[in-house]
């Protein structure tokens, strides 16, 4: 079919569309906004795009409540990223905000844990400074390396103190 024809057919732009968001769902789960700008970006018309992303949908191949749940265990497992970097990198992925809430507080689907983001960042603050900072100098540093991490000021604060007690 070549692309004049594509042009006239409804049925073909919706196939072309969803063949194109298959494609780029294939690396990762992606948010129902990085699909939109995808296809934006693929000049995919917009009555075919919202066409294209309802049927995503329906056959649950978009989920911004499990890509939230997912990128979560995801950061704080394998980058040990606190929860204010997290919430950022899911707006900017374009997850809503009671979703992002919702995931940041659902326990780990693997161990069934609550994670207590106090002892996350004093585990993170302890594979990364062997002996406890001992100089302000030391300390300044443990608490940009915390709050870089994504953790709040006053949580950073307070793992240090913890983490300088043993």
């Amino acid at each position: 079919m070549t692309t004049a024809e594509r042009a006239l057919d409804p049925e073909a732009r919706l196939q072309h569309a969803l063949d194109l968001s298959y494609r780029y769902l294939g690396y990762r789960d992606r948010t129902v906004l990085e699909v939109r700008r995808h296809l934006e970006s693929k000049r995919v018309e917009p009555d075919t795009i919202e066409q294209t992303v309802q049927e995503l949908l329906d056959q649950g191949y978009l989920d911004d409540a499990r890509f939230a749940q997912r990128f979560v265990e995801d950061r704080r497992t394998l980058d040990h990223w606190g929860n204010e970097r997290i919430e950022r990198k899911l707006i900017a992925a374009g997850v809503d905000g009671p979703t992002i809430a919702a995931a940041l507080h659902t326990p780990d689907a693997m161990t069934g844990e609550s994670h207590s983001e106090f002892d996350t960042a004093l585990a993170t603050l302890s594979r990364r400074f062997r002996v406890p900072p001992e100089t302000d100098r030391d300390r300044d540093r443990a608490l940009g390396f915390l709050v870089r991490k994504g953790y709040e000021l006053e949580l950073a604060y307070d793992v240090i103190r913890a983490y300088g007690r043993g």
